[in-house]
């Protein structure tokens, strides 16, 4: 069994690929190979990729792009997907200006 946090494992290195300028989470417009090279950069779970690149944190919070991160992810660390850590999933968000809750508030 594979240990996926032993930093001390050499992935070898970045290999550039042909389908790296994919955009893979389009709220925060990250490509897959941003995801690829902060695997090989020492980024060896999903909440660490998603803090350094804030994939999944937009909008959506991950539903668009969180299965697409996630088993790129698992390929480069070379591990079943079943081994990576799904991320917390959160219902998506609108901001919101704060005159419409002044609105609620003069009609109550």
């Amino acid at each position: 069994m594979v240990v996926i946090n032993d930093r001390s494992r050499d992935l070898g290195p970045f290999m550039p690929a042909d389908d790296d300028g994919l955009i893979i989470c389009r709220c925060e417009e990250i490509t897959k190979g941003e995801i690829r090279r902060a695997v090989h950069d020492g980024m060896f779970n999903l909440h660490e990729v998603r803090r350094f690149l804030r994939c999944g944190m937009g909008l959506c919070q991950g539903q668009t792009c969180g299965r697409l991160v996630r088993s790129i992810v698992a390929r480069e660390l070379g591990t079943p997907i079943a081994q990576i850590d799904e991320a917390t999933a959160r219902a998506p968000m609108r901001p919101i200006e704060m005159s419409v809750f002044a609105k609620e508030v003069e009609d109550v």
